[in-house]
């Protein structure tokens, strides 16, 4: 895990709103040094990032950092987000080799973080400038796999039954009965009962392993040395090795046909198996976990995507929605014990259309 040297105390009176409590702990980390702070980006929870430049690399009371002209703060409000995990975890994939932020200074009262800079381009964006699809997801392959290779069974939460079923459910209350409309009928809540225990007994019966839960273009970065840089992680878990390998190849927000779907799931077990990731020895048998996961998941992100427009009034992931019930269906005809999903999902298509 990378050196913390400061902890600095807040700066602020109290009540201080939160830019200016930010911008008086970054003047006091950076001595007054000129500096320009611009938006980053920000993502589905209540962080928001920041982007510091600099004209000059300024002196900083942080001497490793000394030669940077461009960093990273992360804005977490303590009351909504905890920057703990997203400090632990980005120590553990460091440690994994894998190209997490370092961490320079924390602030956790305030929930202030300043970080590497990654740069702006995410995988997503670099696919849609025309990069190497192949060479970017191998990269993200090879960065799984080491990864997944560092797995300690105690060093983070377990993807339990519990976890499993509170995703699921927000399928049910927030895609069904509220963006659909629907109010569900006894026979619909036991069919939903039956296939959601089905799933969480697949998920739990996978090896077990390191998993990002979020390992998808947007949270990917193409940069120069050491590709992906990898962000977005503090809800790692230890759960089913087919988790994050569904996140990337099926993923929410860009579409790759089945073959390659298939190329890049082979390349990954092949990989896997060859450094002793314990994954099914038939691919078929991985497949199949590939797939049943993927349906956990993306009940999920459809429950998910609806509730960030009808508690958080952000809309833009709406459109994402006919992409993840396409895995869905697709996923659902092909195995008999889904098949009820898929009428279902029918019929809520039909009822909404």
């Amino acid at each position: 895990m990378p050196n913390l040297p400061l902890n600095l105390p807040l700066t602020t009176a109290t009540g201080l709103s939160r830019s200016a409590a930010l911008a008086s702990w970054l003047d006091a980390l950076f001595c007054g040094a000129a500096h320009a702070m611009t938006p980053a980006s920000s993502d589905a929870s209540f962080r928001r990032y920041f982007r510091i430049a600099f004209q000059t690399p300024p002196v900083l009371l942080m001497p490793h950092v000394a030669g940077l002209l461009s960093l990273i703060v992360m804005d977490a409000p303590p009351d909504k987000e905890d920057c703990r995990p997203f400090i632990k975890v980005a120590g553990l994939l460091r440690g994994c080799g894998v190209n997490a932020p370092k961490i320079y200074a924390q602030n956790l009262a305030q929930g202030f973080l300043l970080l590497d800079d990654l740069g702006d381009t995410t995988y997503q964006t670099a696919l849609e400038r025309g990069a190497n699809a192949q060479a970017l997801y191998l990269d993200a392959i090879a960065a799984l796999v080491a990864w997944q290779c560092g797995t300690e069974a105690q060093a983070l939460p377990t993807y339990d039954e519990a976890l499993l079923r509170r995703e699921l459910d927000l399928f049910s209350d927030w895609f069904v009965v509220k963006h659909c409309g629907h109010e569900l009928r006894d026979t619909e809540r036991a069919m939903l009962e039956r296939t959601f225990a089905l799933l969480i007994a697949a998920a739990r019966a996978q090896p077990q392993v390191f998993v990002h839960r979020d390992y998808h273009v947007r949270n990917l970065m193409d940069v120069a040395e050491n590709r992906p840089g990898v962000l977005d992680f503090q809800d790692a878990v230890v759960g089913p090795i087919a988790y994050d390998l569904v996140s990337l190849l099926r993923d929410a927000y860009v579409a790759w046909d089945e073959e390659q779907q298939l190329d890049w799931a082979i390349r990954y077990w092949e990989r896997a198996r060859a450094v002793g990731l314990p994954v099914a020895a038939r691919f078929d048998d991985f497949w199949r976990d590939f797939e049943w996961m993927g349906v956990q998941r993306h009940l999920k992100v459809v429950g998910i995507f609806a509730r960030l427009w009808y508690r958080d009034g952000k809309d833009a992931y709406l459109a994402d929605i006919p992409r993840v019930l396409g895995y869905l269906r697709h996923a659902c005809a092909r195995y008999s014990e889904l098949v009820p999903l898929l009428y279902f999902l029918d019929a809520i298509e039909r009822k909404t259309i």
